[in-house]
């Protein structure tokens, strides 16, 4: 008899490594698994050592703008600077996954931060589910058929074999 795999046993098996489900991990577990696995951190204080940067800058005739460069020193206009903040979460995660460390963010309870970081952990999320049951299936675990499978692939077979 094969040992059976579960959707329970593979949510028990993320749960040990650290990984729960995205409605059950607040938004403070999903930043330190997302921050641990691409080995980055989050600073709020100015460095010119830091591997990305996303920083808010007026503009002459007074408006707020975002920048998100990685040479501060070299800021292109029309890659770096962005007129809503609401799209700078991409460009964090493409930082984040590049692994440019520490990322220098000026406020760090900025909304696309959020965005981000729930947006890698499902990411991650996901590929760890994946990983998980491939383990088990590789340690002898299948998933059960259920008795509809069982008539279609009957049903099937039938068909073919006529």
């Amino acid at each position: 008899m094969s040992k059976i795999l579960t959707d329970e046993l593979i949510e028990q098996k993320m749960a040990d490594q650290g990984w729960l489900d995205v409605n059950e991990a607040d938004q403070d577990w999903q930043k330190k698994m997302v921050l641990e696995h691409y080995d980055v951190e989050f600073t709020d204080r100015f460095s010119n050592n830091c591997g990305y940067y996303i920083y808010t800058e007026s503009t002459r005739d007074g408006y707020e703008v975002w920048v998100a460069t990685e040479d501060m020193g070299n800021v292109c206009i029309s890659e770096d600077v962005y007129y809503y903040d609401s799209d700078l979460h991409d460009a964090l995660a493409d930082a984040i996954k590049d692994e440019l460390s520490p990322i220098y963010v000026d406020d760090e309870d900025a909304d696309f931060i959020d965005y981000a970081i729930e947006e890698l952990y499902e990411y991650l999320y996901d590929r760890k589910l994946q990983e998980v049951e491939s383990e088990l299936e590789e340690q002898g675990y299948e998933w059960p058929v259920v008795e509809s499978e069982k008539d279609f692939a009957n049903e099937v077979n039938n068909i073919l074999d006529s």
